[in-house]
């Protein structure tokens, strides 16, 4: 008798079991289904997103595509009245989350929310950058001028900044990779500056900016060529956007020939463009807004 006891006890547990992996794998499905559909348009990150160029990445992008989802991530999102403007009159279709480059904990934070929110990335704008700040990092004139703290404060935030979030986003991009849009890879988008190439500096000046967008040339050439030999759907390019109307070119621009300083408007427009037409052959090349590539 008890041992048919324990034998139908072990029957029912085992029913139970059967009949809750079955109900979890239904509504994983589910949830993939869900999910497929929901993010028809795609998603798509732009880290930097608080002003400038980060902006109007994200402003275009949910104007160009009704059915595409954007995060948009910065430093301090309670600060950032343009995004909360587009958060406005995009409620279901932008997040903003909070992710500070030089803090890799917020990285991995703002990862696990778009993986538990969204499943996958399509598209990652890396647009942060740092060219002067008070008291702290100015273009160097002249050798005589160079200091460590600035060297090391533009290659923490121009170069090690974005490398780091292609680190923490790389899981989402290989699943998102094609899915919900007509692209067959997904894409990361590093913005540049032509100054950071070797081959095309002939006037010097300005180190610790140059050198950091070199460092972050070399970073992207580099993972492009690790994506490509573990065959994922991700290619990795770099942009230069032109001389921008932005507060990091502003206190620069005296010098700026007449026609060569473009509007916001104008150069995230250019680099979409390349963006949506880059092709898996493009993988680790640096082109300027108008399509044109740049030596190393």
């Amino acid at each position: 008798m008890m041992q048919f006891v324990v034998q139908s006890q072990r029957t029912f547990m085992a029913t139970r079991l059967s009949l809750r992996l079955m109900r979890s794998s239904m509504t994983q499905r589910a949830s993939f289904s869900f999910s497929a559909m929901k993010w028809e348009g795609g998603v798509s990150m732009v880290q930097g997103a608080s002003r400038g160029i980060g902006l109007e990445f994200v402003k275009q992008l949910l104007e160009n595509n009704e059915k595409g989802h954007v995060v948009a991530t910065c430093r301090n999102p309670r600060g950032a009245t343009g995004l909360h403007d587009l958060k406005n009159k995009f409620v279901e279709r932008l997040s903003i989350l909070p992710l500070d480059v030089t803090v890799e904990s917020t990285i991995e934070e703002s990862a696990k929310s778009i993986r538990e929110k969204y499943g996958s990335l399509n598209l990652l704008v890396n647009a942060s950058g740092i060219l002067s700040l008070p008291d702290a990092l100015q273009p160097e004139t002249t050798l005589t001028k160079v200091q460590k703290s600035s060297l090391m404060l533009a290659y923490e935030v121009n170069a090690v900044g974005p490398i780091l979030v292609i680190k923490h986003m790389w899981p989402l991009l290989k699943i998102g990779g094609g899915s919900g849009t007509e692209r067959d890879v997904a894409i990361v988008a590093n913005i540049s500056a032509r100054v950071g190439s070797i081959g095309d500096n002939r006037l010097g000046g300005w180190h610790s900016y140059r050198a950091s967008k070199s460092a972050l040339n070399q970073l992207n050439k580099t993972i492009s060529v690790e994506f490509a030999r573990k065959k994922d759907p991700v290619i990795s390019i770099l942009l230069h956007p032109g001389t921008v109307d932005t507060d990091l070119s502003r206190p620069f621009q005296r010098n700026v020939p007449e026609g060569k300083l473009f509007t916001k408007e104008y150069s995230v427009q250019k680099l979409l463009h390349i963006i949506d037409n880059v092709k898996s052959s493009d993988n680790g090349k640096f082109f300027a807004w108008d399509g044109q590539e740049i030596p190393w």
